[in-house]
């Protein structure tokens, strides 16, 4: 007698798409609660992606996921706070001095390596993970899904699931095959970047912080030291401020160095360790962040800029949040998915949003690069950017866009009057 799920490959509690933090966080959580799980992954790893530098919040997903020691074996460059410089001023924030209680350091990392990481742990815990396989459909029905997938030789196969989680990252598995798409809000912007060698590190002062430069009030260039020794830069600014950078991508990249005084000290004559990469345009958003049978984590659900590494941190909470309402509506429990992560999820990327429109329109600068900075203040926007952007006790996330910006208009009112 012919049945439909005659020629399945596989039949799993729950299928997750991606391999990246945000798939391999959830699929361990729920593999430690006993659910059967399966990663599907459309590149092979190791692999390059941008995202470099962790926010403290992400600690906790990676405890809960068992991933710490793991990573902490790695020795990748701790990583105790952020630096600003905007010409001769300096606004630096350290993790220990922040508002909410909770983690006070974490690392820089090269994600090519912290990704691989996460993912072994996954297989030596058991959890079946292919590389090479490419999400090709999906069917949902009442109570499971159908996944269809194209492995590396070609061959289609069919995964059975009682839930997916879609944590596939800029590939946006659901949001493309179901028509969820929607454009993001956020100014278009680009980022031409590479990782070089930094024999001069130790000149600098503190060497090892991440620093943000502020080359003009609307771009900016990310300084990640690694602990192999190599350093990230990358400018970030609008698409029409690059076309006075003309030439080869290398050459492009030299003229950059060399146009900020900073980084021409640091880096002239160093090593690029690669072509320099170009990304555009990356902020996307979604209607909605789960539906029947499946939740977004990560980068699926919004992403919106690199300016204060928000992008791991959203992708690290929101595994962790999903991967728990998961266990429970597998264990039979009814879940609330718009109150109990939908509404939590907007919450946090929303905070991120005022910050980094803040940047952008130079409210931020007001505040950062003030004369007499309130220390009250300033830790409890230290908190947000150590990712604690869920902690509504701190009055810079509960009225986040409201303070900010009546901050900021303070700040030059008082500017102008001196």
């Amino acid at each position: 007698m012919f049945s439909p799920f005659m020629n399945l490959k596989k039949q799993v509690d729950v299928l997750v798409i991606g391999a990246g933090p945000s798939g391999t966080i959830a699929a361990s959580i729920m593999h430690q609660a006993g659910l059967s799980v399966q990663i599907v992954e459309k590149m092979n790893f190791p692999r390059f992606v941008i995202g470099e530098s962790l926010l403290p919040r992400c600690m906790e997903a990676l405890e809960e996921a068992k991933f710490l020691d793991a990573v902490k074996a790695r020795g990748f460059q701790q990583k105790d706070g952020a630096k600003f410089v905007m010409n001769e001023q300096v606004c630096d924030f350290n993790f220990s001095q922040q508002y909410t209680q909770g983690w006070t350091w974490t690392w820089q990392v090269p994600r090519a390596d912290f990704d691989k990481t996460l993912a072994d742990e996954c297989v030596k815990m058991g959890i079946p993970l292919h590389y090479n396989t490419e999400v090709v459909n999906i069917e949902i029905f009442d109570d499971h899904s159908l996944t269809s997938v194209k492995m590396d030789d070609g061959s289609v196969e069919t995964i059975r699931a009682r839930f997916i989680v879609d944590g596939s990252g800029y590939g946006r598995v659901i949001p493309r095959l179901f028509g969820l798409e929607r454009p993001s809000t956020q100014a278009p912007r680009k980022t031409l970047f590479c990782h070089m060698t930094d024999p001069r590190r130790s000149a600098a002062v503190e060497p090892n912080r991440i620093t943000i430069y502020v080359h003009n009030p609307s771009t900016w260039i990310w300084v990640i030291p690694f602990s192999n020794g190599n350093t990230s830069v990358g400018y970030v600014g609008s698409p029409e401020f690059f076309e006075d950078f003309t030439g080869t991508p290398e050459e492009q990249f030299r003229k950059l160095i060399n146009a900020q005084p900073e980084l021409k000290d640091r880096f002239s004559g160093s090593d690029m360790l690669w072509e320099p990469r170009t990304l555009q345009s990356w902020s996307a958003t979604t209607d909605t962040f789960y539906g029947k049978g499946f939740v977004l984590t990560g980068n699926v659900t919004e992403f919106l800029d690199p300016v204060f590494s928000s992008g791991v941190t959203l992708a690290s909470v929101s595994a962790q949040l999903a991967a728990n309402l998961v266990i429970r509506q597998l264990r039979g429990e009814t879940v609330d998915w718009q109150n109990e992560y939908m509404k939590k999820m907007q919450l946090g990327v929303d905070v991120f949003r005022t910050y980094v429109n803040g940047w952008y329109d130079g409210s931020l600068f007001d505040i950062f690069f003030a004369e007499n900075r309130n220390p009250e203040i300033m830790s409890q926007i230290c908190s947000v950017l150590a990712g604690y952007v869920w902690d509504e006790s701190n009055p810079f996330v509960k009225n986040h866009e409201k303070n900010v910006r009546t901050l900021s208009r303070f700040i030059a009112s008082q500017r102008t009057t001196a």
